[in-house]
C-alpha cells in the first residue's frame, strides 16, 4: 500500500493508526492478508464497527481466519481490539442518538441477521476477553479474594449487573459479600464498612470516576485488597491494586456492556469454589433446604371466593 492510498489521515486517530499500521506492515502481509488490510484501510470507521469477522471475510474474498491473522499482523489482538480504537473517535464525535440510528440501519429488520449480529459480537467479545486474559493477574486476584473476611463488589450503571451477580454468587458458596452501588456523598457511608482483611472487586469498563480513587485509597488505608475488572482503567490503577483483569467493553452497543464482566466474575467464582469445596457444598445444601422450606410453607393455593382452585 502506498502513501498516496493512505491519504492525509491523522495518525492520532483510530483510523489514522490503522492506516499507518497497514502502511508499515504491508511488506509482511500475504496476498490474502493484503486484501483484508486494504479493505480495512479504505472503509469508514462506522462500517468497521458493525462488521463481523465473517462479513469482512466475505467482503474481501477471504475467510474469518485470514481476517484475524491480518489484524494480528497489523498489531491488533483481534477485531474487537480494532473496534475499540475506532469507537473512541466515533463516540467522541458522534451523538448517541446518531450512533443508535446507525446501529439500527446496520442491523436492519431481518430477524435472522439480528440474531446472528448479536451472537457474532458476543462471541468476538468473549473470545477477545479470553485472549487478553493474564493468568498471573488472575492468580493474584484469586489470592486476594480467597482469604477475605468479606468481599465487596462495586459497579455503577451498566457495570452494576456484574457486581451484583458476583456478590450474590459468592454468598451462595458460603462467602460473606455485598454489593456497593452508591455514588456521591452517600458512597462515604458504604465505604465505612470496608475494613482490614476485606477485599473489593470493582467493575467498570472505562469511565474514570472520583469514587474509584476514594475507594482504592480507603482500601489501602484500612488494609483491604482491591481487584479491578476493566477495559481502559488498568494503567490508572495497576500500581495501587492487587490485580487488574481485562473485560473488553462493547464498541457498538449491540451486546450488553456487562457481558465480559460477567464472564470474568464467573471465572473468579469458580476458582474460589474449588479452593473451598466443603464450604461451597454445605452452603449449597443449606440454600436448597431453605428454598424447600419456603415452598412448603406456602401451602396449597387458596381458591378464590365462590370458585375452585386453578390447576397448576
Amino acid at each position: 500500500m502506498t502513501d498516496s492510498q493512505d491519504g492525509v489521515a491523522d495518525d492520532a486517530t483510530g483510523v489514522g493508526r490503522l492506516r499507518a499500521n497497514v502502511r508499515n506492515n504491508w511488506d509482511e502481509l500475504s496476498a490474502s492478508e493484503r486484501a483484508v488490510a486494504q479493505y480495512l484501510a479504505s472503509t469508514q470507521a462506522e462500517g468497521l464497527l458493525f462488521a463481523s469477522a465473517q462479513e469482512l471475510g466475505s467482503a474481501t474474498g477471504t475467510s474469518n481466519a485470514t481476517v484475524v491473522r491480518a489484524l494480528q499482523r497489523l498489531g491488533y489482538t483481534g477485531l474487537p481490539a480494532l473496534k475499540r480504537e475506532l469507537a473512541a473517535d466515533f463516540t467522541n464525535t458522534v451523538a448517541p442518538e446518531v450512533r443508535l440510528q446507525q446501529r439500527i440501519a446496520h442491523v436492519g429488520k431481518n430477524l435472522e441477521n439480528i440474531w446472528e449480529d448479536v451472537f457474532d459480537e458476543a462471541r468476538e467479545r468473549v473470545e477477545h476477553c479470553r485472549r487478553l486474559g493474564d493468568q498471573e493477574a488472575f492468580g493474584r486476584a484469586v489470592a486476594a479474594l480467597a482469604p477475605a473476611e468479606e468481599v465487596f463488589t462495586y459497579g455503577v450503571a451498566a457495570s452494576e449487573t456484574a457486581a451484583r451477580h458476583l456478590a450474590l454468587a459468592l454468598r451462595r458458596i458460603g462467602r460473606r459479600s455485598r454489593c456497593l452501588g452508591a455514588t456521591g456523598f452517600t458512597f462515604a457511608d458504604e465505604l465505612l464498612a470496608i475494613g482490614r482483611g476485606d477485599a473489593v472487586v470493582v467493575f467498570q469498563p472505562g469511565r474514570p470516576l472520583a469514587e474509584f480513587t476514594v475507594l482504592v485509597e480507603r482500601a489501602r488505608a484500612v488494609g483491604a485488597k482491591v481487584v479491578f475488572v476493566t477495559d481502559e482503567l488498568g494503567d490508572t490503577f495497576a500500581d495501587r491494586v492487587e490485580a487488574v483483569l481485562t473485560a473488553p467493553h462493547t464498541p457498538t452497543g449491540i451486546t450488553a456492556e456487562a457481558l465480559t464482566g460477567l464472564v470474568v466474575a464467573d471465572a473468579l467464582l469458580l476458582a474460589l469454589t474449588t479452593l473451598d469445596e466443603r464450604r461451597a457444598v454445605e452452603s449449597s445444601h443449606q440454600l436448597t433446604a431453605l428454598r424447600e422450606q419456603l415452598l412448603s410453607s406456602r401451602g396449597p393455593a387458596t381458591p378464590p371466593r365462590g370458585g375452585k382452585a386453578r390447576k397448576s
